[in-house]
């Protein structure tokens, strides 16, 4: 399945939590959407690999996810090497995506810090020719980057899109994973998530808003899509 935007995760929830309102926007217009999740997120204290497939398949069919891999790195360890990177090229080869999504940049979760490198090295890697990686080489236009920091640090984004629409069923989407965020917990994460969704769309004057960065400047070709 070729896609219009590939939004890299480092762990099954991760897409969910930093972008789940601009999946459900984008695929709703008309975009074709993917989530590739690094690696199966486990162990948890209250998860399994059985349990986190689980809950992924729900989380997509919420979302309206028609394609969603795994590519099977290793949780708590996961790193930028030549072999992961090939990895991931090849993937963005075989789908050819116009955008990437993929972690903010700067985070005190070190899985997720090697993503953001690792989707970097790997849009590169994915032009290349005279290689032995498989398919055709492809360069994304751009990657995006999403909020799901670890950090306790204050984003100043380059954009924040309105998710009012949407907020719904991102929150939907984060509550199938029940045993990361409803197993033993009193339910205040959700006030908090919407909590900052409310601040977000409050900085662009809607109710609900998702804030993102990116590493270069970004075009406008019409001012028409500004709030």
């Amino acid at each position: 399945m070729l896609l219009d935007v590939l939004v890299i995760a480092p762990h099954p929830d991760d897409a969910e939590l930093g972008m789940g309102g601009a999946i459900v926007k984008l695929i709703g217009e008309g975009k074709k959407v993917g989530v590739l999740d690094l690696t199966n997120g486990e162990p948890t204290p209250h998860g399994s690999v059985e349990i986190r497939a689980r809950e992924t398949a729900a989380a997509s069919k919420i979302l309206g996810l028609k394609w969603r891999e795994n590519l099977g790195l290793p949780n708590r360890s996961l790193e930028a090497t030549l072999e992961n990177r090939a990895k991931l090229a090849a993937v963005i080869r075989r789908t050819r995506p116009r955008w990437l999504f993929a972690p903010y940049w700067d985070d005190a979760h070190p899985d997720h810090t090697a993503a953001t490198k690792l989707v970097d090295d790997a849009r590169f890697w994915a032009k290349l020719t005279k290689t032995d990686l498989a398919g055709e080489p492809h360069h994304p236009e751009r990657i995006y980057n999403y909020y799901c920091i670890h950090l306790k640090a204050a984003p100043q984004p380059a954009f924040v899109l309105d998710i009012t629409k949407e907020w719904e069923a991102k929150l939907a989407s984060v509550q199938a994973y029940e045993s990361q965020f409803l197993t033993g917990r009193d339910g205040t994460f959700f006030d908090r998530m919407r909590d900052e969704a409310s601040f977000w769309g409050k900085t662009i004057g809607r109710p609900y808003g998702e804030p993102f960065n990116c590493r270069e400047p970004i075009g406008l070709g019409t001012m028409e899509g500004l709030v």
